[in-house]
């Protein structure tokens, strides 16, 4: 991949079909471009907002990409350092109290945005991807004990701020985001975040299952962070998802989370990382694909028939349904 003028060249992925889109945009999308959490009281946040630029793009539809990022542009883009608010709620006055960022939104802002513009030679997309990539670079990619990583939030996360700082979450790297990271704001500490995000995964392995918490201190050696759930929660499920989008198909990393991982055949859950035991059984299609993924990039398995349909019901899985679909009708379509 190279730039091409302003606008990075960026290979055009295989898509969202129409259909799916439309039951997603039925059931998610406002008329304001607001990407609604049906299943978190109704907020929107940059995650959201990120996820739906990036659909809008599989789904070939410029005009409710511009929509979504209307919204994203005038009601989250409102800090001095270029990143979006985390969090917009409906029933609060003002909707933004909460001004902070979260990094894995801004990426996912910053990409979908950077797709845009090379599909639809939009230079006004791929600038404001550029100013995104600068300021997560400068402000949330940081240097600690010889990593690089990515601090959740500016404020909050860092070793200044906390005694068992920093804090890191193993889902907010989206790594098939950080390439298109470089190309907007080249830097090889993008590879090094790539690297190291993986060196860390591997060193995850809390309690009897061996599983990543959410979130998860670096102050000494990885340990389940002060005052979060010590939990593989509904963050972490997304991880082998973010793994085989961006390419990363190593055989024993896959494995070990799918099997940690497992509550019944084809089947995921959340787990206490201490006790290791399970919190939740996982039953939307959405969730169960994302654990289905292992044994179809793996080993060629397909899918259960039930997993294959989308029938959209909440934000979250649906979203995690879609994009991997989506990936699995390009790259592995043995798996259908």
């Amino acid at each position: 991949m190279f730039f091409c003028g302003s606008v990075p060249n960026i290979a055009r992925a295989a898509g969202v079909p129409a259909a799916e889109w439309d039951a997603y945009k039925a059931k998610f999308l406002d008329g304001n471009g607001r990407i609604i959490d049906n299943g978190n009281g109704n907020i929107s946040h940059s995650e959201g907002q990120g996820y739906g630029l990036i659909l809008a793009y599989l789904a070939n539809d410029p005009a409710d990409f511009e929509k979504i990022w209307s919204f994203t542009r005038t009601e989250l883009l409102l800090r001095d350092d270029g990143l979006a608010v985390w969090k917009w709620d409906p029933d609060a006055k003002p909707h933004v109290i909460d001004t902070n960022n979260a990094s894995d939104g801004d990426l996912l802002i910053a990409y979908g945005l950077a797709l845009g513009g090379a599909a639809w030679n939009r230079s006004d997309y791929t600038s404001a991807a550029r100013i995104i990539a600068r300021s997560l670079l400068k402000n949330a990619v940081i240097d600690h004990a010889g990593r690089t990583v990515l601090l959740p939030g500016i404020e909050g996360f860092g070793a200044g701020d906390r005694e068992d700082g920093p804090i890191v979450n193993p889902s907010y790297w989206v790594y098939e985001a950080l390439p298109i990271m470089n190309m907007l704001a080249p830097s090889d500490r993008w590879q090094k975040l790539a690297d190291d995000g993986q060196l860390l995964l591997r060193a995850m392995r809390f309690g009897p299952r061996h599983l990543p918490a959410d979130w998860v201190s670096l102050a000494r050696q990885p340990k389940p962070a002060e005052g979060f759930a010590p939990e593989y929660g509904y963050n972490a499920v997304r991880v082998p998802l973010y793994l085989v989008r961006a390419g990363i198909t190593d055989r024993a990393l896959l494995t070990w989370l799918a099997d940690a991982t497992t509550v019944s055949p084809g089947a995921t859950g959340t787990f206490d990382v201490v006790t290791g035991d399970v919190k939740e059984t996982l039953s939307d299609p959405g969730y169960r694909l994302v654990h289905q993924l292992t044994a179809c990039v793996v080993d060629g398995k397909k899918l259960a028939d039930d997993v294959r349909r989308f029938e959209p019901v909440l934000y979250y899985p649906s979203t995690l349904h879609l994009l991997g679909m989506a990936f699995i009708a390009e790259k592995h379509p043995e798996c259908l």
